[in-house]
């Protein structure tokens, strides 16, 4: 039974984050909040630790000069006493500002300038590194802290100070003055800053998101009210804790529904520690599980005869009644029912078992828009596996597909105190109490962002169905029409790519065009499982990708990929007529993705405009020289001479 807050509910909860803190060290003090993986044995804290341990890393902060007002940046994995870090800049009325890990120094020195950083509380000596790179540059930098001190034995510098001894500086001065940390966090209001996320900068310099407390509480509430959310859940933390969607999970949501929170050892450790704990509750966007699609994929191709003959005879099933028995429908026989439960023993309980999901209650996916090929995999083995729509500047939770009204083509009703409207151009406008407050030291863009009469603008177009539901066709700007006028979703296109396993991500190009064409990268584990059962030798991914063999490959998915857009009306003429494997895999560091790995599908088109070029003018082979970004900082050239595949099935379909 779902459970409904009213208004005076609501109003009669905490609304700060510190002041969760507080709540649940009183009502579930004793209860587990965090665990975390360390050598191979989960360690604990529970809430009354919890609480007790942020008070004292506050009172530290505030040693160090950190204020009301301030940011401090938080770098590195998920690590409980980042966490720490986060709650306590809040406590001080200060603002965290997450930055991911694996950015480049130069990176992060936009953020750490623009948002004129204070203090840096950082995992280790790979992030103090960086910091140390860029540390004349940063003016206001004055204290920097570490949580894992392995290789920092023999720094020197001044400003680095180990985060227990900060820890310990804190719970001094909490002896002279025990209230000193409280007084400060029982005077912010609910309307405070309470976390400013930078943006991904799909299409310019990432913008600081400034979010309060309010607006994030109350978007927490609003899921935990729907999804019946509870302190039993177990939440994986694995995604990169800068992003809005992963923050969102393991820490908003963490605080106000007091589940516990699991941190993997390493991301090398994720999949093993992902099977240890059994999450209830679990958040994945379109690539993560893609790859996990993949690896099962692969694990299959590998069985002998009789288990893939079974494994396909089983998931011919789930695709016919697997989603239908999940949402509870009348209309599957009895004998289906009883095949699938076959099947369920055999097929579907292993690899939900073997995907670390045999405990998931609800799972969620976002982020980018996912495959319905993909989407309906995960739920006709029966993973309750649902779409939601949101983004940083509204604390994610626009649109939540609800149990029994799950649909592979929308991303669901509006979230309960979420108004939608559809603009004439066919963009997706929001009102909400989760919207930001601003965009940080940026009033023009703030402006720009919200229609005269209050509006927020999504960027994104769609339109709501006749049951209410939300449907996104693409980003707005990306959405455009081929040379014959009809309808060109490069997303759309892309998605339907990438659902097969031996396609990590795909550029589609058409706008303005007669056709459309696309750049492939090869996902290189499993193209090279497939090249190696085959006895086909290659040196690495630039040999590989050019392979005819590989060609041969991709060119029948591409082809499935026609056969569906052909029984499209709205997008049969998208059909794809020419496409190339890229030479290299793109890559966030090179800048052809971002941080959460989003296409920025101009910078590729301006990049690779020679292939572009080559693409449209139907040539057959384009040489192409890129430079490339190396781990150590060092960069280097990628040549290649290019095969474009043309699919002349599709011309003549399209002619």
């Amino acid at each position: 039974m779902v459970v409904r807050m009213d208004k005076e509910q609501v109003a009669g909860l905490p609304g700060t984050f510190p002041a969760w803190i507080e709540h649940h060290a009183q009502v579930r003090g004793d209860k587990i909040a965090m665990r975390e993986k360390d050598l191979g044995i989960w360690q604990t804290w529970t809430w009354r630790e919890l609480a007790e341990q942020v008070e004292q890393l506050a009172a530290g902060l505030a040693g160090l000069g950190v204020k009301d007002g301030q940011h401090v940046a938080v770098i590195g994995e998920n690590r409980p006493r980042l966490y720490l870090a986060m709650m306590a800049a809040q406590m001080l009325g200060a603002v965290p500002v997450p930055l991911y890990q694996d950015a480049v120094a130069q990176e992060m020195l936009h953020v750490l300038l623009d948002a004129s950083i204070r203090v840096a509380v950082v995992e280790d000596q790979e992030q103090v590194d960086k910091l140390l790179e860029v540390w004349d540059q940063c003016p206001d930098l004055d204290a920097l802290i570490y949580d894992d001190p392995r290789g920092l034995r023999n720094y020197q510098q001044d400003q680095l100070q180990f985060i227990e001894q900060v820890m310990e500086q804190g719970r001094l001065q909490l002896a002279r003055d025990p209230d000193c940390v409280r007084r400060i966090w029982k005077a912010i209001p609910p309307d405070q800053a309470a976390a400013m996320f930078y943006t991904s900068g799909t299409t310019g310099k990432p913008k600081g998101v400034v979010l309060t407390h309010a607006a994030l509480v109350d978007r927490g509430l609003a899921i935990q009210e729907l999804e019946s959310l509870t302190d039993a859940e177990e939440v994986l933390a694995y995604l990169p804790p800068a992003w809005i969607g992963q923050n969102m999970f393991s820490y908003t949501q963490f605080l106000v529904t007091g589940f516990t929170v699991n941190h993997p050892e390493s991301p090398e450790t994720v999949s093993i520690d992902l099977h240890d704990i059994g999450p209830t509750y679990y958040f994945a966007p379109p690539r993560v599980l893609e790859g996990l699609l993949t690896q099962v994929t692969i694990r299959m191709e590998d069985a002998g005869a009789l288990k893939r003959a079974l494994f396909k005879r089983c998931m011919s099933l789930a695709n016919r009644v697997g989603v239908r028995i999940l949402d509870k429908s009348s209309d599957v026989n009895l004998w289906d029912r009883l095949c699938y439960g076959v099947g369920n023993v055999l097929i579907y309980g292993p690899l939900r078992n073997a995907l670390g999901m045999s405990r998931v209650r609800v799972a969620y996916t976002a982020g980018e828009a996912i495959g319905p090929d993909l989407f309906t995999f995960y739920r006709s083995i029966g993973i309750n596996l649902k779409q939601l729509y949101g983004g940083t500047e509204t604390s994610v939770f626009v649109c939540v597909q609800q149990d029994g009204h799950v649909r592979a083509d929308t991303v669901g009703p509006p979230v309960r105190g979420v108004e939608i409207r559809v603009a004439e151009n066919g963009e997706i406008q929001v009102r909400s109490p989760g919207l930001f407050k601003e965009y940080y030291r940026n009033p023009t863009s703030t402006a720009e962002s919200f229609t005269q009469d209050g509006w927020y603008h999504t960027g994104d177009a769609g339109y709501l169905d006749t049951d209410g539901q939300l449907k996104i066709i693409d980003r707005a700007k990306d959405v455009g029409k081929l040379a014959d006028g009809s309808l060109f979703a490069p997303k759309y296109i892309e998605n339907k790519l990438k659902f097969f396993p031996f396609v990590k991500e795909a550029v589609a190009f058409g706008d303005g065009q007669k056709e459309v064409c696309a750049f492939i990268n090869i996902d290189l584990e499993a193209v090279g499982n497939w090249a190696e059962r085959r006895n086909l030798p290659y040196a690495g991914y630039t040999d590989l990708a050019a392979k005819p063999e590989v060609y041969a490959l991709i060119r029948d998915c591409v082809a499935q990929v026609n056969d569906d857009l052909a029984n499209d009306p709205k997008l049969a003429g998208s059909r794809i007529s020419a496409f190339l494997i890229l030479h290299k895999e793109l890559d966030p560091d090179d800048d052809e993705l971002t941080r959460t790995r989003k296409v920025r599908r101009g910078f590729i088109a301006q990049k690779y405009k020679v292939l572009v070029d080559a693409l449209f003018s139907g040539l057959d082979r384009q040489f192409i020289e890129t430079e490339v970004k190396f781990e150590d900082g060092r960069s280097g050239c990628i040549s290649a001479d290019l095969h474009i595949e043309r699919m002349t099935d599709a011309v003549a379909r399209s002619a």
